[in-house]
Formats: structure tokens, C-alpha cells, sequence
């Protein structure tokens, strides 16, 4: 097979082997422990073998077998460990907490598939885990099997993600001769303008609170090029319901205005909890963002009560197929599963956006690496030898 190949462990449905496949390479195989958003991996990536199970069990032998290639024939190994992986730092657990080190497993497998790459993601609260304990761990670990890395902070909304998302990337290579290039900014400031609530949403069909029509033709012809983009050929759209939200929910939301929040409600209204809190406090609760905002963070569920979820002009919350707008998901995208767990496959995951523009990154770099000679201070930070 001619071009980029990647295996991506942790793939949930998927973004960030989406986003590879957009910047061309050939995602052979995934793994992940839930089966449920497997099927969604699986129905999304043709090209690709879904590999169940949790990753303590799962051998490079698995992995390979799936991808159809053998060690040192993989260009990157892409994956996400989960942040409660990390459990091991919280000294209520022992090192024996099943969920501990799965950054371990990956650098196990790592060292028996010898990728020429390394991309692994995580949540920005990483850094502080152990006083940087773990980054300096994942560090040694990738160092000690051959690997230069690296770390950033990337903002997802500087890559076209109409979403304000921050997340670490560690890349790393053994490529001797060779940069490690994080991607540039496309979006902000003095470059393209940032993509907005209104440009991801806009041109889906109006819900009312907890209606389902399964699913249904778009509502307009795509209004710019990023619902065309996500579009692409399809006439209609799924996962385009929206949740059944409670009467006294519905009333708090009429006191909403776009870019309001729950200080806009009014006092006998507010949950108990909330009848106390500082003005100054969760800024983005009870939010409805205005058409021209980025989406705060997607989490594994769209629940106002903690976040700005509200949908800029209806009285209700956002739609899976809206959060998976928020995220880049294109929409042939289908979610499997529960509403419930629809949810957390989108809000787990990397924008594919994001994802594409690591991967351009990467492979930028990789060109470059006959001409690359590190500065000592690069070799020194790197442990280049």
C-alpha cells in the first residue's frame, strides 16, 4: 500500500484517525474497550479493522495482525490514553487500580510495533499531575525506546473548530534526522476568522425540545464552506434529536438571551445549589452562546445546568449531530448506540480538524529530515545523541 499508514489505540469514534485519513494517510487498524463506539469506528472507517478490547490484553501481534503489517512498517501510532489512566497520582489508589498507566500500555506497544511516529493526546490538566511527574515519565519512556519528543498545548479553535478546546499533544519520532513541527495557526487574529456557533449549526432543521424525526433533509443549502464541508454529499442528516428537557428548565431558558447565562434568570428560579453562588461563578452554566461565539468545550454531555449548551435560537439543548458540528465531525458520521453514549463518542474525541493539522505537521516534517540538523540546544532539550 503506497502512502502514510497510522494505527490508532484509544479510537473511540474516531477523530483523530479521521483527521489523519483527511490529511491522507491510510488508517489500518483501531482498538478501544467499548464495543459500542467501535461500531461507530468500524461503520466510519472502511479501510480500517476494529480491534475490541481493553488495552491490557491487546497485543502488538493483534495490532499488526489487524493492519496487515509487521513491526518497523507503521509510519504513526496515534492514540489518546484516557485521563483516568492517571488514577495512579491519587493516593486513595494503589498501583494495582486496573485503569492505572495506560500510557504504559501504549509505550508497550509502541516498543513492539516500532512506528517511525508517535502522536498522543490528552487533556491540559496533564501538566500538573504529579507535579509534571507523568509528562516527565511519558517523556523518559518514549526517550528510552529510541523517540525525540516533544509536547504542546494546541487550541482547537486556531484550526478551524468553531470551539474553544484546549489539548497537549507529545509528538515524537525516531527518525534520526528530523524535525518535530507542530502545526501553525490557521484562525484567529490577522489570519482566517475563527468558525462561529451560527457557520457550524445554521443550516440544520429546527427541533423542539425533545422532538426526534430521525433522520432528515438539511433545512438550507450549506451557507458557507464549512457546512459544505462536513456535508459533502449527503442530502440529509442523523443524530439530529434533542433531549427531553423539564418544564422548569424550559422556563429558566426563556429568560436566556444569546450570550446570556444563568445569571439571567431569574432568583426563585435558579436550582437551590445555584441560589448562593457568586455572579462571578460558572460562567457557563445555563449558557446560550450568540451566533457569532465559539462553542465552549464539548463534554460527554450537552446538559445546560453545566455548560453553555443552549441552542443560540431555540429553547432547547444542542443535538448530537450539533455537538459533532462543534467537533468537525463530518456528517456521514453516524453515532451508534444510546443518545446517552452518542454524546460521549463526540464529546470524547479529537476534533478531526485538529487531527488533520497534526498530521500535516508530521508529514511536513518528515520531508524535511535530510536537510535537519538539531541546534545543541535542541539536542539537549530532545536527547539527541
Amino acid at each position: 500500500m503506497g502512502g502514510w499508514t497510522a494505527i490508532d489505540l484509544f479510537c473511540g469514534a474516531g477523530g483523530l484517525s479521521e483527521g489523519f485519513r483527511q490529511a491522507g494517510v491510510h488508517v489500518l487498524a483501531g482498538q478501544d474497550i467499548d464495543a459500542t463506539f467501535g461500531r461507530t469506528f468500524a461503520q466510519t472507517h472502511a479501510e480500517a479493522e476494529f480491534v475490541h478490547g481493553p488495552i491490557q490484553s491487546i497485543t502488538a501481534d493483534d495490532l499488526l495482525s489487524a493492519a496487515t503489517c509487521g513491526p518497523g512498517e507503521i509510519d504513526v501510532l496515534i492514540g489518546g490514553p484516557p485521563c483516568q489512566g492517571y488514577s495512579v497520582y491519587n493516593h486513595q489508589r494503589g498501583e494495582d487500580d486496573p485503569r492505572a498507566g495506560l500510557f504504559k500500555e501504549y509505550l508497550r506497544l509502541v516498543e513492539a510495533i516500532q512506528p517511525r511516529w508517535l502522536v498522543m493526546e490528552n487533556v491540559t490538566g496533564i501538566t500538573s499531575i504529579a507535579n509534571g511527574g507523568i509528562v516527565r515519565e511519558i517523556q523518559s519512556g518514549m526517550r528510552r525506546l529510541g523517540y525525540r519528543v516533544d509536547m504542546k498545548l494546541l487550541k482547537a479553535e486556531e484550526y478551524g473548530v468553531p470551539q474553544e478546546r484546549r489539548r497537549m499533544f507529545f509528538i515524537a519520532t525516531r527518525e534520526e534526522h528530523c524535525p518535530i513541527l507542530f502545526p501553525t495557526a490557521t484562525h484567529g487574529p490577522e489570519l482566517e476568522p475563527f468558525v462561529t456557533v451560527w457557520d457550524a449549526i445554521s443550516d440544520l432543521p429546527d427541533l423542539r425540545n425533545g422532538e426526534d424525526n430521525g433522520s432528515q433533509p438539511y433545512k438550507s443549502a450549506p451557507q458557507n464552506p464549512y457546512q459544505a464541508l462536513l456535508r459533502g454529499d449527503r442530502v440529509s442528516v442523523g443524530n439530529h434529536s434533542a433531549p427531553r428537557l423539564s418544564r422548569v428548565n424550559l422556563e429558566r431558558m426563556h429568560y436566556i438571551p444569546p450570550g446570556g447565562s444563568w445569571r439571567d434568570i431569574p432568583h426563585d428560579l435558579l436550582p437551590a445549589g445555584m441560589k448562593k453562588a457568586k455572579r462571578s461563578d460558572h460562567t457557563k452554566r445555563y449558557g446560550r452562546p450568540a451566533k457569532d461565539d465559539l462553542a465552549c468545550t464539548i463534554l460527554t454531555k450537552c446538559d445546560v445546568h453545566w455548560g453553555a449548551y443552549i441552542h443560540p435560537t431555540q429553547d432547547r439543548s444542542f443535538s448530537v449531530r450539533e455537538a459533532a458540528r462543534l467537533q468537525a465531525f463530518p456528517d456521514f458520521f453516524e453515532f451508534s448506540g444510546s443518545r446517552t453514549e452518542q454524546y460521549v463518542q463526540v464529546g470524547n474525541a479529537v476534533p478531526p480538524l485538529l487531527g488533520r493539522a497534526v498530521a500535516e505537521a508530521i508529514m511536513t516534517a518528515d520531508t524535511m529530515r535530510s536537510n535537519y540538523r538539531p541546534s545543541e540546544a535542541q539536542r539537549e532539550l530532545l536527547h539527541v545523541v
